[in-house]
């Protein structure tokens, strides 16, 4: 399990990648509402596109997240997630609280990303943060 997180133009993009299960999410909850908190941004969205499995931690981790984001005045767009994943969500009825899109691109600001330099301080992007959970 691991998350990339990027923050630009008032928008934070989660990509999640492998498992979605109760052992990966309180690390991802924590790394997500760590960037939510420091930035702030307008936007959640998280990118269901690399989870290969997920369980009722992933509805979890949607809901948390909602919260958050309206108690800073934001939203949440669930992106990309496979048909099972989107079938889950639906019938929690976590579409009622956060959009999906089956597009990552179409929600995502125009030029997201364009502020991302190659190569920053040591050799990091800026305003990106790539984690993996030990398991």
């Amino acid at each position: 399990m691991g998350i990339v997180l990027k923050t630009d133009r008032g928008c934070t993009l989660a990509q999640i990648k492998g498992d979605l299960d109760h052992h990966s999410a309180k690390f991802l909850r924590s790394e997500i509402d760590r960037e939510l908190t420091a930035k702030r941004p307008s936007r959640l969205v998280i990118d269901f596109s690399g989870v290969t499995f997920m369980d009722s931690s992933g509805i979890g981790l949607i809901m948390g997240r909602y919260k958050l984001m309206q108690d800073i005045g934001g939203d949440v767009i669930v992106a990309s997630p496979p048909s099972y994943i989107k079938k889950v969500i639906r019938l929690a009825g976590i579409d009622r609280l956060a959009r999906i899109s089956d597009s990552l691109k179409s929600v995502l600001p125009k030029d997201f990303g364009s502020t991302f330099s190659e190569y920053a301080g040591e050799g990091e992007k800026a305003d990106e943060t790539v984690k993996a959970a030990d398991k």
